[in-house]
């Protein structure tokens, strides 16, 4: 098993988006590499957030019941749980790298999860935020973090 990767939730929706489909095509190979290798992680605002975008935000949104599934889904990666302890340490990565709450909270998460790595179109490439670099991966491909 290749280390876990922590996926934003962009990631998650562009798998969906048939309006970008070089997107799509980047997002089903990076996640089907990490079904494959159980290595994905997520958290539950990825999920909500997710959920939210498909069902209502794409041009083709998906159905709720299509939505739902592949929610159910991807509570299989154990997804992190907001607490105290999560929300005192995004506020601290909040302050350090002067991120969005938003983008902190799921850098918070990637850590929580022990994730070095962070597939997000979001953030800056290459950057590293507290031992998480984040990774677009829509200019990287997929086999080379093996």
């Amino acid at each position: 098993m290749i280390e876990p990767i922590f996926v934003d939730t962009n990631v998650l929706v562009y798998r969906f988006d048939a309006a970008k489909p070089e997107k799509q095509r980047a997002a089903k190979a990076w996640l089907s590499r990490l079904w494959e290798r159980r290595a994905g992680r997520l958290s539950y605002q990825v999920l909500r957030e997710f959920y939210v975008t498909v069902t209502r935000k794409l041009t083709n949104s998906l159905d709720t019941d299509h939505a739902r599934r592949a929610v159910r889904s991807l509570m299989t990666w154990n997804p992190v749980p907001s607490d105290d302890r999560l929300i005192e340490s995004a506020w601290d990565l909040e302050d350090r790298y002067e991120l969005s709450w938003w983008d902190a909270l799921i850098v918070a998460a990637a850590r929580r999860q022990s994730c070095s790595v962070l597939l997000s179109d979001d953030l800056q490439d290459g950057q590293d935020l507290g031992g998480v670099r984040v990774v677009d991966p829509f200019s990287t491909d997929s086999a080379s973090l093996d």
